[in-house]
C-alpha cells in the first residue's frame, strides 16, 4: 500500500510496519481534512491486517512533528459561512483520536521537533510515544481563542506522571515541554537517542527490539518537577476563578509571575471555557466522553468572535495584537458540558 509522494500523508507498509510520514513541511505538517482522511483510511485498513503488525508514524521534515490542526483553513471556511463543514473536519479528527486510543496494535509515534496541538492528539493518544532531544510540546489554543482539544484536555489529566492540576496547568498556560518535562509528566513513553536509526530497527526487528538498542535516559531535570507543589496549590481548582483566586495568593511569587508572563496574550473567554472543559472532564467517564465535551464547547468557541481574532492575530498577520472581547461567564460553557 503505497501513495504518491506529493501526498500530504505518505502511506506505506515496510515488512510488518504500517508507515505514516506526515509530509505537509511548509505547514509544519498542520492536519488538513485530506490528512485526516488519509490516516483514518490507512488505520482502518491496516486494524485488521495480519501482515501489518505495528504501525508508525512520523514526520518528513526534521523541524516539525505537527504544529497542529490546519486552523487558519477553519478559519477560511467560517468566513465563508460553512460552519457545518467546519465542524465535520473537527468530529473526524476526533474519531480519528479516538480509533488511535483503542488501536489494537502497537501505535508508534516518533517526536522529532515541534509537537503542537492537533500533533499530540495524533501521537498522544498511542502505545508508545517515542521523543527525541530535540522534540517540544505545548497547547497553545489559549492564544487563539480555543480550547484545548484532541482528547487532551482527557487524556493530560491521566498521563502516568500527570495529574488533574498538571494537565489543567499544561492546557492553561501553553507551557512548552521539554524533553525532560514530557517524560516527567508521562506525555513521552521513551526517549531515544536518534530517531533515523530508530526508525530503521523498528521496522527491521519490531519496537520492543528498537526500543532495547536506542532508548536513553534524560540528562536533564524537569521543570516541571520543581514546580509540582506550586501547580498542585494552584491549580487543582476548578473554574478558572477559583484558579486566579489561589495564584493570587500563593506564596511562590516566581512561579505566579511565569503563569502571568504565559497566560499573558491568551483569551480571557477560552481561558473561562477550557478550565470548565478540564473541570468536566476530571469526571468523563472514557475518552470517548472527554472528546464529545471537546466537540460541543469546540463548536461554541468557533462561533464566538475571539477564535477569527486569534487566528488571524497569531497565524495570519502574525501581529500577536489580538483584541480578544471581556471573558464570558462560565455558566455559558457549562452548559454544554457533561
Amino acid at each position: 500500500m503505497t501513495t504518491q509522494t506529493d501526498s500530504p500523508v505518505l502511506v506505506s507498509v515496510r515488512h510488518h510496519t504500517g508507515v505514516l510520514e506526515l509530509n505537509r513541511p511548509r505547514a509544519l505538517n498542520s492536519l488538513n481534512p485530506e490528512m485526516i482522511g488519509i490516516i483514518t483510511r490507512a488505520l482502518e485498513q491496516w486494524r485488521d491486517d495480519d501482515s501489518v503488525a505495528q504501525v508508525l508514524i512520523t514526520s518528513v521534515s526534521p523541524k516539525a512533528f505537527c504544529a497542529g490542526g490546519d486552523v487558519r483553513h477553519v478559519r477560511d471556511g467560517i468566513l465563508a459561512g460553512k460552519e457545518e463543514e467546519m465542524d465535520r473536519f473537527f468530529s473526524d479528527e476526533y474519531s480519528m483520536n479516538h480509533m488511535i486510543a483503542s488501536y489494537p496494535k502497537p501505535y508508534v509515534a516518533v517526536l522529532d521537533g515541534i509537537v503542537m496541538g492537533g500533533g499530540l492528539g495524533v501521537s498522544a493518544h498511542g502505545s508508545h510515544r517515542v521523543i527525541t532531544e530535540r522534540a517540544w510540546a505545548s497547547m497553545p489554543e489559549m492564544a487563539i481563542g480555543y480550547i484545548t482539544d484532541v482528547g487532551i484536555s482527557y487524556a493530560s489529566q491521566r498521563w502516568p506522571g500527570s495529574s488533574p492540576a498538571m494537565g489543567a496547568f499544561i492546557g492553561l498556560t501553553g507551557y512548552r515541554l521539554t524533553e525532560a518535562d514530557m517524560m516527567e509528566v508521562g506525555l513521552a513513553t521513551h526517549l531515544i537517542d536518534d530517531a533515523g536509526d530508530f526508525i530503521e530497527d523498528l521496522v527491521g526487528l519490531g519496537v520492543d527490539n528498537a526500543l532495547d538498542e536506542h532508548t536513553i535516559e534524560v540528562e536533564e531535570d524537569a521543570r516541571l518537577a520543581g514546580w509540582r507543589d506550586d501547580i498542585e496549590a494552584t491549580f487543582s481548582h476548578g473554574s478558572w476563578a477559583d484558579i486566579d483566586a489561589a495564584l493570587d495568593a500563593h506564596g511562590n511569587q516566581e512561579f505566579v509571575q511565569e503563569v502571568r508572563a504565559l497566560m499573558a496574550k491568551g483569551s480571557p473567554s477560552a481561558t473561562v471555557a477550557t478550565a470548565e472543559l478540564y473541570a468536566a472532564n476530571r469526571s468523563a467517564a472514557d475518552l470517548r466522553a472527554g472528546l464529545d465535551n471537546e466537540e460541543r464547547l469546540g463548536e461554541l468557541l468557533r462561533r464566538q468572535p475571539d477564535f477569527l481574532e486569534g487566528v488571524r492575530a497569531v497565524l495570519i498577520d502574525k501581529t500577536q495584537d489580538a483584541e480578544f472581547t471581556p471573558a464570558h461567564e462560565p455558566a455559558v460553557y457549562r452548559e454544554v458540558l457533561r
